[in-house]
Protein backbone atom coordinates (compact mmCIF):
# COMPACT_ATOMS: atom_id res chain seq x y z
CA UNK A 1 0.00 0.00 0.00
CA UNK A 2 1.33 3.19 -1.02
CA UNK A 3 1.50 6.35 1.54
CA UNK A 4 -1.51 7.96 -0.80
CA UNK A 5 -3.61 4.84 -0.61
CA UNK A 6 -3.01 4.70 3.54
CA UNK A 7 -4.17 8.19 3.57
CA UNK A 8 -7.38 7.56 1.74
CA UNK A 9 -7.80 4.67 3.57
CA UNK A 10 -7.05 6.42 6.77
CA UNK A 11 -9.56 9.15 5.44
CA UNK A 12 -12.08 6.62 4.36
CA UNK A 13 -12.08 4.70 7.66
CA UNK A 14 -12.05 7.27 9.97
CA UNK A 15 -14.75 7.44 13.17
CA UNK A 16 -15.63 7.15 16.63
CA UNK A 17 -15.06 4.56 18.69
CA UNK A 18 -17.86 1.95 20.04
CA UNK A 19 -17.59 2.51 23.37
CA UNK A 20 -17.73 6.56 22.93
CA UNK A 21 -21.29 5.53 20.80
CA UNK A 22 -22.60 3.13 23.32
CA UNK A 23 -22.10 5.93 25.83
CA UNK A 24 -23.91 8.18 23.89
CA UNK A 25 -26.45 5.79 22.70
CA UNK A 26 -27.63 5.09 26.72
CA UNK A 27 -27.29 8.71 27.67
CA UNK A 28 -30.41 9.47 24.92
CA UNK A 29 -32.50 6.66 26.08
CA UNK A 30 -31.91 8.07 29.61
CA UNK A 31 -32.87 11.31 28.74
CA UNK A 32 -36.14 9.78 27.21
CA UNK A 33 -37.32 7.85 30.18
CA UNK A 34 -36.81 10.63 32.21
CA UNK A 35 -39.12 12.70 30.66
CA UNK A 36 -41.91 9.63 30.34
CA UNK A 37 -41.12 9.31 34.50
CA UNK A 38 -42.21 12.89 35.04
CA UNK A 39 -44.90 13.15 32.73
CA UNK A 40 -43.79 14.19 29.73
CA UNK A 41 -44.14 13.02 26.41
CA UNK A 42 -40.99 11.66 24.44
CA UNK A 43 -40.05 12.23 20.65
CA UNK A 44 -41.70 9.90 17.97
CA UNK A 45 -39.57 6.63 17.60
CA UNK A 46 -37.30 6.71 14.18
CA UNK A 47 -40.18 4.79 12.39
CA UNK A 48 -43.78 6.07 11.63
CA UNK A 49 -44.96 2.87 13.19
CA UNK A 50 -43.04 2.48 15.92
CA UNK A 51 -45.73 3.40 18.64
CA UNK A 52 -44.58 6.68 21.05
CA UNK A 53 -44.86 6.75 24.77
CA UNK A 54 -47.86 8.85 24.66
CA UNK A 55 -49.47 5.62 22.69
CA UNK A 56 -48.48 3.73 25.03
CA UNK A 57 -50.07 5.16 28.28
CA UNK A 58 -53.18 5.63 25.93
CA UNK A 59 -53.08 2.35 25.10
CA UNK A 60 -53.13 0.90 28.81
CA UNK A 61 -56.39 2.72 29.83
CA UNK A 62 -58.07 -0.13 27.60
CA UNK A 63 -57.58 -3.84 27.69
CA UNK A 64 -58.16 -4.51 24.02
CA UNK A 65 -55.80 -1.95 22.89
CA UNK A 66 -53.35 -2.63 25.67
CA UNK A 67 -52.84 -6.27 23.48
CA UNK A 68 -53.10 -4.44 20.18
CA UNK A 69 -50.02 -2.87 21.01
CA UNK A 70 -48.16 -5.79 22.18
CA UNK A 71 -48.67 -7.90 19.33
CA UNK A 72 -47.17 -4.90 17.37
CA UNK A 73 -44.20 -3.86 19.69
CA UNK A 74 -43.65 -7.94 19.56
CA UNK A 75 -44.19 -7.98 15.90
CA UNK A 76 -41.88 -4.68 15.60
CA UNK A 77 -38.89 -6.32 17.84
CA UNK A 78 -38.66 -9.74 15.70
CA UNK A 79 -38.68 -7.33 12.16
CA UNK A 80 -35.58 -5.79 13.95
CA UNK A 81 -33.73 -8.81 14.96
CA UNK A 82 -34.60 -10.21 11.46
CA UNK A 83 -33.10 -7.20 10.14
CA UNK A 84 -30.11 -7.69 11.91
CA UNK A 85 -29.82 -11.44 11.23
CA UNK A 86 -29.73 -10.29 7.48
CA UNK A 87 -26.94 -7.89 7.36
CA UNK A 88 -24.79 -9.83 9.95
CA UNK A 89 -25.16 -12.76 7.29
CA UNK A 90 -24.28 -10.81 4.25
CA UNK A 91 -21.52 -9.53 6.52
CA UNK A 92 -19.77 -12.77 7.23
CA UNK A 93 -20.28 -13.90 3.41
CA UNK A 94 -18.73 -10.91 2.30
CA UNK A 95 -15.77 -11.00 5.08
CA UNK A 96 -15.69 -14.83 3.73
CA UNK A 97 -14.99 -13.30 0.01
CA UNK A 98 -12.45 -10.91 1.25
CA UNK A 99 -10.58 -14.06 2.89
CA UNK A 100 -10.65 -15.64 -0.37
CA UNK A 101 -9.25 -12.78 -2.37
CA UNK A 102 -6.91 -12.03 -0.11
CA UNK A 103 -6.00 -15.88 -0.19
CA UNK A 104 -5.17 -15.84 -4.07
CA UNK A 105 -3.20 -12.56 -3.78
CA UNK A 106 -0.62 -14.44 -0.84
CA UNK A 107 -0.58 -17.00 -3.38
CA UNK A 108 0.00 -15.27 -6.64
CA UNK A 109 2.67 -13.01 -4.13
CA UNK A 110 4.49 -15.77 -3.44
CA UNK A 111 4.80 -16.82 -7.08
CA UNK A 112 5.56 -13.66 -8.71
CA UNK A 113 8.36 -13.35 -5.79
CA UNK A 114 9.92 -16.79 -6.64
CA UNK A 115 9.71 -16.57 -10.46
CA UNK A 116 11.52 -13.42 -10.08
CA UNK A 117 13.98 -14.86 -7.76
CA UNK A 118 14.80 -17.67 -10.22
CA UNK A 119 14.94 -15.24 -12.99
CA UNK A 120 17.55 -13.29 -11.34
CA UNK A 121 19.53 -16.18 -10.34
CA UNK A 122 19.26 -17.49 -14.31
CA UNK A 123 20.03 -14.07 -15.50
CA UNK A 124 23.46 -14.28 -13.67
CA UNK A 125 24.55 -17.48 -14.99
CA UNK A 126 23.71 -16.14 -18.44
CA UNK A 127 25.93 -13.35 -17.89
CA UNK A 128 28.77 -15.40 -16.29
CA UNK A 129 28.27 -18.42 -19.76
CA UNK A 130 28.60 -15.00 -21.64
CA UNK A 131 31.54 -14.03 -20.24
CA UNK A 132 33.36 -17.43 -20.51
CA UNK A 133 32.82 -17.29 -23.86
CA UNK A 134 34.36 -13.39 -24.66
CA UNK A 135 37.57 -14.60 -23.32
CA UNK A 136 37.69 -17.52 -25.11
CA UNK A 137 36.89 -15.95 -28.22
CA UNK A 138 40.41 -13.59 -27.04
CA UNK A 139 42.27 -16.12 -26.20
CA UNK A 140 41.81 -17.90 -29.67
CA UNK A 141 42.68 -14.28 -31.27
CA UNK A 142 45.46 -13.92 -29.48
CA UNK A 143 47.29 -17.47 -30.25
CA UNK A 144 46.03 -16.88 -33.91
CA UNK A 145 43.77 -19.87 -34.00
CA UNK A 146 43.58 -21.13 -37.56
CA UNK A 147 45.02 -18.09 -39.14
CA UNK A 148 48.80 -19.17 -37.22
CA UNK A 149 48.28 -22.48 -38.79
CA UNK A 150 47.71 -21.02 -42.21
CA UNK A 151 50.79 -18.84 -42.18
CA UNK A 152 52.87 -21.65 -40.99
CA UNK A 153 51.66 -23.37 -44.39
CA UNK A 154 52.58 -20.64 -46.43
CA UNK A 155 56.15 -20.00 -45.34
CA UNK A 156 57.29 -23.38 -47.26
CA UNK A 157 59.17 -24.68 -44.38
CA UNK A 158 60.79 -27.40 -44.93
CA UNK A 159 62.43 -28.36 -42.24
CA UNK A 160 61.36 -31.11 -39.61
CA UNK A 161 60.59 -28.75 -36.74
CA UNK A 162 58.58 -26.67 -38.48
CA UNK A 163 56.41 -29.47 -39.51
CA UNK A 164 55.79 -30.58 -35.69
CA UNK A 165 55.15 -26.97 -34.74
CA UNK A 166 52.56 -26.77 -37.27
CA UNK A 167 50.49 -29.81 -36.44
CA UNK A 168 50.82 -28.95 -32.62
CA UNK A 169 49.35 -25.57 -33.39
CA UNK A 170 46.69 -27.20 -35.48
CA UNK A 171 45.58 -29.68 -32.90
CA UNK A 172 45.31 -26.81 -30.54
CA UNK A 173 43.41 -24.46 -32.71
CA UNK A 174 41.37 -27.34 -33.23
CA UNK A 175 40.57 -27.82 -29.61
CA UNK A 176 40.13 -23.92 -29.35
CA UNK A 177 37.47 -23.73 -31.51
CA UNK A 178 36.10 -27.00 -30.55
CA UNK A 179 35.78 -25.69 -27.36
CA UNK A 180 34.55 -22.26 -27.89
CA UNK A 181 31.50 -23.42 -29.86
CA UNK A 182 30.48 -25.50 -26.81
CA UNK A 183 30.75 -22.40 -25.05
CA UNK A 184 28.87 -20.08 -27.46
CA UNK A 185 25.72 -22.97 -27.70
CA UNK A 186 25.72 -23.19 -23.35
CA UNK A 187 25.68 -19.14 -23.07
CA UNK A 188 23.12 -19.05 -25.52
CA UNK A 189 20.62 -21.46 -24.10
CA UNK A 190 21.70 -19.67 -20.67
CA UNK A 191 20.24 -16.72 -22.39
CA UNK A 192 17.34 -18.25 -23.94
CA UNK A 193 16.26 -20.05 -20.41
CA UNK A 194 17.01 -16.82 -18.38
CA UNK A 195 14.60 -14.61 -21.05
CA UNK A 196 11.93 -17.49 -20.67
CA UNK A 197 11.38 -17.22 -16.87
CA UNK A 198 11.76 -13.20 -16.72
CA UNK A 199 8.98 -13.65 -18.75
CA UNK A 200 7.55 -15.91 -16.88
CA UNK A 201 8.01 -13.43 -13.87
CA UNK A 202 6.47 -10.59 -15.55
CA UNK A 203 3.70 -12.20 -16.38
CA UNK A 204 3.25 -13.43 -12.40
CA UNK A 205 4.10 -10.09 -11.74
CA UNK A 206 0.86 -8.51 -13.74
CA UNK A 207 -1.51 -11.42 -12.29
CA UNK A 208 -0.75 -10.56 -8.76
CA UNK A 209 -1.25 -7.39 -9.28
CA UNK A 210 -4.52 -7.79 -10.37
CA UNK A 211 -5.49 -9.97 -7.64
CA UNK A 212 -4.16 -7.25 -5.37
CA UNK A 213 -7.04 -5.28 -7.07
CA UNK A 214 -9.49 -7.75 -6.38
CA UNK A 215 -8.18 -8.05 -2.85
CA UNK A 216 -8.77 -4.33 -2.05
CA UNK A 217 -12.14 -4.36 -3.73
CA UNK A 218 -13.27 -7.37 -2.27
CA UNK A 219 -12.47 -6.06 1.46
CA UNK A 220 -14.25 -2.42 0.37
CA UNK A 221 -17.38 -4.38 -0.63
CA UNK A 222 -16.57 -6.40 2.56
CA UNK A 223 -16.17 -3.00 5.05
CA UNK A 224 -19.56 -1.68 3.58
CA UNK A 225 -21.19 -5.23 4.53
CA UNK A 226 -19.82 -4.69 8.00
CA UNK A 227 -20.84 -0.94 8.94
CA UNK A 228 -24.06 -1.92 7.31
CA UNK A 229 -24.57 -4.95 9.61
CA UNK A 230 -22.98 -2.52 12.96
CA UNK A 231 -25.70 0.48 11.84
CA UNK A 232 -28.47 -2.33 11.73
CA UNK A 233 -27.03 -3.39 15.40
CA UNK A 234 -26.95 -0.36 16.94
CA UNK A 235 -30.57 0.91 15.53
CA UNK A 236 -32.14 -2.48 16.72
CA UNK A 237 -30.19 -2.23 20.06
CA UNK A 238 -31.78 1.28 20.72
CA UNK A 239 -35.37 1.16 19.11
CA UNK A 240 -35.59 -2.74 21.03
CA UNK A 241 -34.53 -1.02 24.57
CA UNK A 242 -37.17 1.55 24.15
CA UNK A 243 -39.82 -1.11 22.55
CA UNK A 244 -38.82 -3.98 25.14
CA UNK A 245 -39.64 -0.97 27.63
CA UNK A 246 -42.79 -0.04 26.32
CA UNK A 247 -43.78 -3.91 26.20
CA UNK A 248 -43.01 -4.19 29.83
CA UNK A 249 -45.01 -0.82 30.38
CA UNK A 250 -48.02 -2.45 29.19
CA UNK A 251 -47.70 -5.54 30.66
CA UNK A 252 -47.51 -3.51 34.07
CA UNK A 253 -50.28 -1.50 35.81
CA UNK A 254 -47.15 0.49 37.61
CA UNK A 255 -43.85 2.36 36.64
CA UNK A 256 -42.12 0.11 38.10
CA UNK A 257 -40.85 -1.39 35.24
CA UNK A 258 -39.60 1.55 33.71
CA UNK A 259 -38.05 2.97 36.71
CA UNK A 260 -35.95 -0.05 37.01
CA UNK A 261 -35.04 0.05 33.35
CA UNK A 262 -33.89 3.49 33.87
CA UNK A 263 -31.58 2.01 36.64
CA UNK A 264 -30.79 -0.08 34.38
CA UNK A 265 -29.44 1.51 31.38
CA UNK A 266 -27.34 4.19 33.69
CA UNK A 267 -25.76 1.23 35.63
CA UNK A 268 -24.52 -0.53 32.45
CA UNK A 269 -23.10 3.03 31.16
CA UNK A 270 -21.04 3.17 33.82
CA UNK A 271 -19.91 0.01 33.37
CA UNK A 272 -19.04 0.47 29.88
CA UNK A 273 -17.36 3.56 30.41
CA UNK A 274 -15.09 2.14 33.00
CA UNK A 275 -14.19 -0.87 30.85
CA UNK A 276 -13.02 1.34 28.13
CA UNK A 277 -11.45 3.32 30.69
CA UNK A 278 -9.45 0.37 32.01
CA UNK A 279 -8.96 -0.68 27.87
CA UNK A 280 -7.60 2.30 27.02
CA UNK A 281 -4.38 2.06 29.54
CA UNK A 282 -2.69 -0.65 26.95
CA UNK A 283 0.14 -2.41 27.27
CA UNK A 284 3.99 -1.77 27.25
CA UNK A 285 5.12 0.48 24.44
CA UNK A 286 8.91 0.81 23.49
CA UNK A 287 10.83 3.31 22.64
CA UNK A 288 10.50 3.25 18.96
CA UNK A 289 6.67 2.89 19.21
CA UNK A 290 5.94 -0.89 18.67
CA UNK A 291 4.34 -3.35 21.03
CA UNK A 292 4.26 -7.24 21.47
CA UNK A 293 0.80 -8.62 20.52
CA UNK A 294 0.83 -10.92 22.77
CA UNK A 295 2.43 -12.65 25.31
CA UNK A 296 3.32 -16.19 24.62
CA UNK A 297 5.59 -18.76 22.49
CA UNK A 298 5.84 -18.86 18.67
CA UNK A 299 4.35 -22.37 18.06
CA UNK A 300 4.44 -21.76 14.02
CA UNK A 301 6.14 -20.10 11.77
CA UNK A 302 6.86 -17.73 8.78
CA UNK A 303 7.09 -19.36 5.74
CA UNK A 304 6.27 -23.00 3.95
CA UNK A 305 5.21 -25.67 6.55
CA UNK A 306 3.57 -28.44 6.46
CA UNK A 307 -0.43 -27.70 6.88
CA UNK A 308 -1.77 -27.98 10.49
CA UNK A 309 -5.26 -28.85 10.37
CA UNK A 310 -7.95 -29.08 7.31
CA UNK A 311 -8.54 -25.83 5.84
CA UNK A 312 -4.88 -24.38 6.69
CA UNK A 313 -2.60 -23.17 4.16
CA UNK A 314 0.75 -24.98 3.72
CA UNK A 315 2.19 -21.30 3.73
CA UNK A 316 1.92 -19.07 6.71
CA UNK A 317 1.62 -15.51 6.19
CA UNK A 318 2.03 -14.95 9.99
CA UNK A 319 3.57 -16.09 12.84
CA UNK A 320 1.46 -17.89 16.06
CA UNK A 321 1.80 -17.08 19.51
CA UNK A 322 0.70 -19.18 22.03
CA UNK A 323 -1.41 -16.60 24.00
CA UNK A 324 -4.22 -18.20 26.48
CA UNK A 325 -7.69 -18.38 26.20
CA UNK A 326 -9.27 -14.70 26.12
CA UNK A 327 -6.10 -13.08 27.19
CA UNK A 328 -5.80 -9.54 25.64
CA UNK A 329 -4.49 -8.61 22.32
CA UNK A 330 -3.00 -5.30 21.99
CA UNK A 331 -1.99 -3.07 18.88
CA UNK A 332 1.40 -3.37 17.55
CA UNK A 333 1.30 0.17 16.42
CA UNK A 334 -0.65 3.07 15.84
CA UNK A 335 -3.03 2.47 13.16
CA UNK A 336 -6.50 2.73 12.18
CA UNK A 337 -8.89 -0.16 11.98
CA UNK A 338 -9.51 -1.46 8.35
CA UNK A 339 -10.91 -4.77 9.46
CA UNK A 340 -12.80 -6.24 12.49
CA UNK A 341 -14.65 -9.34 12.05
CA UNK A 342 -15.29 -12.49 10.36
CA UNK A 343 -12.78 -13.06 8.06
CA UNK A 344 -12.69 -17.11 6.40
CA UNK A 345 -9.84 -18.83 8.02
CA UNK A 346 -8.50 -16.15 10.48
CA UNK A 347 -11.80 -16.40 12.21
CA UNK A 348 -12.70 -13.23 13.74
CA UNK A 349 -9.79 -10.62 12.72
CA UNK A 350 -8.84 -7.31 12.97
CA UNK A 351 -6.45 -5.90 10.56
CA UNK A 352 -4.32 -2.00 11.02
CA UNK A 353 -3.40 0.01 8.73
CA UNK A 354 -0.26 1.59 10.63
CA UNK A 355 1.18 3.71 7.94
CA UNK A 356 3.38 3.61 5.25
CA UNK A 357 2.76 1.01 3.52
CA UNK A 358 2.94 -1.26 6.76
CA UNK A 359 -0.73 -3.41 8.22
CA UNK A 360 -0.47 -6.12 10.71
CA UNK A 361 -3.44 -8.81 11.33
CA UNK A 362 -4.44 -10.27 14.01
CA UNK A 363 -6.83 -13.48 13.41
CA UNK A 364 -8.33 -16.47 15.61
CA UNK A 365 -10.06 -13.47 17.89
CA UNK A 366 -12.51 -14.97 20.42
CA UNK A 367 -16.10 -14.79 19.42
CA UNK A 368 -17.63 -11.42 20.60
CA UNK A 369 -13.72 -10.53 21.98
CA UNK A 370 -12.87 -7.61 19.22
CA UNK A 371 -12.96 -4.41 20.57
CA UNK A 372 -12.59 -2.09 18.13
CA UNK A 373 -14.46 -1.19 15.17
CA UNK A 374 -13.80 -0.01 11.81
CA UNK A 375 -12.69 3.31 11.02
CA UNK A 376 -11.40 3.27 14.58
CA UNK A 377 -7.71 5.21 15.40
CA UNK A 378 -6.04 2.81 17.87
CA UNK A 379 -2.73 3.59 19.59
CA UNK A 380 0.18 1.25 20.23
CA UNK A 381 -0.24 -0.92 23.09
CA UNK A 382 -3.81 -0.93 23.32
CA UNK A 383 -6.38 -3.69 23.93
CA UNK A 384 -7.61 -4.38 20.50
CA UNK A 385 -9.37 -7.78 21.12
CA UNK A 386 -8.88 -11.68 23.01
CA UNK A 387 -7.21 -14.72 22.42
CA UNK A 388 -9.44 -17.04 20.60
CA UNK A 389 -9.77 -20.25 18.50
CA UNK A 390 -11.96 -19.31 16.11
CA UNK A 391 -11.66 -20.39 11.99
CA UNK A 392 -9.32 -22.85 10.83
CA UNK A 393 -7.40 -23.22 14.20
CA UNK A 394 -6.72 -26.17 16.60
CA UNK A 395 -6.36 -24.15 20.08
CA UNK A 396 -6.34 -20.81 21.60
CA UNK A 397 -3.60 -18.83 19.93
CA UNK A 398 -2.94 -15.73 18.15
CA UNK A 399 -2.16 -15.43 14.32
CA UNK A 400 0.17 -12.22 13.71
CA UNK A 401 1.05 -11.19 10.38
CA UNK A 402 2.64 -7.74 9.18
CA UNK A 403 2.15 -6.65 5.64
CA UNK A 404 4.29 -4.27 3.61
CA UNK A 405 2.24 -3.03 0.91
CA UNK A 406 0.09 -6.12 0.90
CA UNK A 407 2.59 -8.60 0.61
CA UNK A 408 3.19 -10.55 4.14
CA UNK A 409 6.31 -10.64 5.44
CA UNK A 410 8.32 -12.17 8.60
CA UNK A 411 7.49 -10.28 11.46
CA UNK A 412 9.78 -11.62 13.79
CA UNK A 413 12.63 -10.09 12.34
CA UNK A 414 10.57 -7.04 11.78
CA UNK A 415 9.38 -6.71 15.20
CA UNK A 416 12.92 -7.50 16.40
CA UNK A 417 14.20 -4.55 14.64
CA UNK A 418 11.81 -2.30 16.03
CA UNK A 419 12.29 -3.11 20.21
CA UNK A 420 9.18 -5.52 20.27
CA UNK A 421 11.09 -8.95 20.14
CA UNK A 422 8.09 -11.86 19.06
CA UNK A 423 8.00 -15.23 21.78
Amino acid sequence: MTPDESTRRRALFRGVSRASAVGALSRILVGVIAVVLVGGVAAPAHADDYPSWADVQAAKANEAAAQAEVTKIQGLIAGLQAQVGQTQAASVAAGNEFNLAQQRFDAADVKSQTMQAQASELTKKADAATTQAGRLVAELYRTGGGDLSANIFLSGSKDPKDAAKLLDHLGSASKLVENTSGVYQQAAQARNTAKSMSDQATAAFHEREQLRSAADAALKKAIAAAQAAQAALAAQQAQSVILEAQLKALQDTTTATVAGYQAGVEARRKAEEAAAAAARQGGHVGPQGWAVPASGPITDYFGYRVAPCSGCTTYHEGVDIGAGCNNTIYAAHDGVVTWAGPNGGYGNFVLLDNGNGISTGYGHIVSGGIMVSIGENVGAGEPIARVGSTGNSTGCHLHFEVRNDGSAINPIPFMADRGAPLG
